[in-house]
């Protein structure tokens, strides 16, 4: 699947207010942590949102040496007006927030704090990142941790932070959830608990943001350790039923890690859900031993059932020859899938929209996610894409807007087709179709909210 961009983290105007000293030595700095909401007109920032996860270990860094708050605008927490009290205002930007990110950064920076910019957007865009900060991390922060803390201590901040290497995951600790969940709004939050166990990717296609954000080697943390952090939650939550979310980008790049760490959960009771690659799944076995580990539903990207686009996008380990099988083996473990679909690639036509539908409901695909190509700035198919885009207002770069002509369909025809298959796999009947006598959980609600979502699409929305 086109990666979708990592949250990592920072980011508006007013008078300039004077701003106390900074000077005195015994006063911790005081840092206040922002997930900024996005200005899209769709569902990115609707409902149950997920916890930011990077944006929470930001804060379990920070509060070993400052003091920290943490605000999150997509749950209803909002930013002051006066940001004058902080030192540092620190900013998590994805494209499609990052305006909003870079409001609050130039108000901060207006009122004498330090602003700080991190995540995919001002890593991919370090030269329009700096305009709005006074920092900007590049990639993961935990890798320039404490060159970073050291020069806020000392008012020496550099414009960027890059690591020379990355940091073992094996010398990564775990996240404070108290950061998050002591605001009065965290009951918004959805109810799966984000958990990382790997990181990076070899493979590097051209439009995808991951090998930049988290390098191009997979590093991943001990099977003890993931087991340990699902241990503490699930005391902390006093029960073993807890739902947790894999966020890593593919966590089965290491068949043999992957293994390791599902024999480790076997018995645990935690049901969980993760990103994976599909000729991972051809072995029945896998699947299966999954389920034993508590796997409810997996997440698969199909892309596409075209082989031309298969091949432009560079998917290899995608053989659509065997996508049915793929998901009978998922299927017969008792495994739910949610499935990816890529639309707007050159090789698309009217006849992928059909394939796209005979596909899933063949198979009772359970959720079912539509997406439109999008060229994500500082990608390499980005600079490819750029005389064709049609524009650059990154609050629509939310992988539902038109961005480009694909070579073999008109503007009109593939906005019709998009909303078409969206709203004829979300009618009620087709819904009934893939989840009949299936377990009734949280994924009926959310093709319930799919129904009536796609029911107000309209073409004016998407451009």
């Amino acid at each position: 699947m086109i990666a979708p961009q990592s949250n990592n983290f920072v980011a508006s105007d007013t008078l300039t207010i004077s701003t106390p000293s900074r000077k005195n030595p015994s006063r911790k700095k005081r840092w206040l942590l922002v997930q900024p909401k996005s200005k899209t007109n769709l569902m990115v920032d609707s409902g149950k949102v997920s916890i930011p996860l990077n944006l929470m270990m930001v804060g379990t860094l920070a509060k070993t040496r400052f003091d920290v708050d943490f605000i999150d605008e997509r749950i209803g927490d909002k930013v002051p007006e006066d940001l004058s009290k902080y030192d540092v205002v620190a900013i998590t930007a994805r494209t499609l927030n990052v305006s909003k990110a870079y409001e609050i950064a130039d108000r901060a920076r207006t009122q004498g704090a330090k602003v700080i910019l991190g995540g995919t957007h001002p890593t991919m865009l370090f030269e329009e990142a700096k305009e709005h900060s006074t920092s900007v991390v590049f990639g993961e922060i935990e890798s320039v941790w404490d060159s970073l803390a050291d020069d806020v201590e000392n008012d020496a901040m550099k414009p960027q932070y890059k690591a020379g290497a990355f940091k073992s995951m094996t010398q990564m600790g775990m996240p404070d959830f108290n950061i998050v969940l002591n605001s009065p709004n965290s009951n918004k939050y959805s109810f799966r608990i984000p958990l990382l166990a790997t990181k990076g990717c070899p493979v590097g296609c051209n439009f995808c943001t991951t090998p930049t954000i988290y390098g191009k080697s997979f590093r991943t943390r001990t099977s003890d350790f993931v087991v340990e952090e699902i241990k503490f939650h699930q005391n902390r939550l006093g029960k073993k039923d807890i739902h947790i979310s894999f966020m890593d980008d593919n966590i089965s790049f290491r068949p043999a890690f992957m293994e390791e760490l599902m024999h480790a959960m076997v018995g645990l009771g935690a049901k969980w859900n993760a990103n994976i690659s599909m000729n991972f799944l051809e072995k029945p076995e896998v699947p299966k031993l999954a389920k034993e580990a508590g796997c409810e539903l997996l997440n698969v990207g199909f892309e596409s059932v075209t082989p031309e686009t298969i091949k432009y996008v560079h998917k290899g380990s995608n053989r659509i020859g065997r996508y049915d099988e793929v998901v009978a083996n998922v299927h017969n473990a008792g495994i739910g899938i949610q499935g990816y679909f890529i639309f707007g690639f050159d090789t698309d036509t009217r006849n992928s929209f059909q394939g796209t539908y005979d596909f899933i409901m063949r198979n009772r695909i359970e959720f079912p996610v539509f997406t439109i190509a999008t060229p994500f700035p500082g990608t390499p198919w980005f600079e490819e894409m750029k005389p064709r885009i049609e524009h650059f207002n990154w609050d629509k770069y939310d992988t539902f807007h038109y961005m480009y002509k694909p070579m073999k369909m008109e503007r009109d025809e593939f906005l019709e087709n998009f909303i078409k298959i969206q709203r004829e796999i979300y009618s009620w009947k087709n819904i009934w179709h893939r989840l009949h006598g299936k377990p009734f959980n949280w994924i009926w609600m959310v093709n319930v909210a799919m129904h009536y979502f796609t029911r107000r699409l309209t073409p004016k929305m998407l451009m």
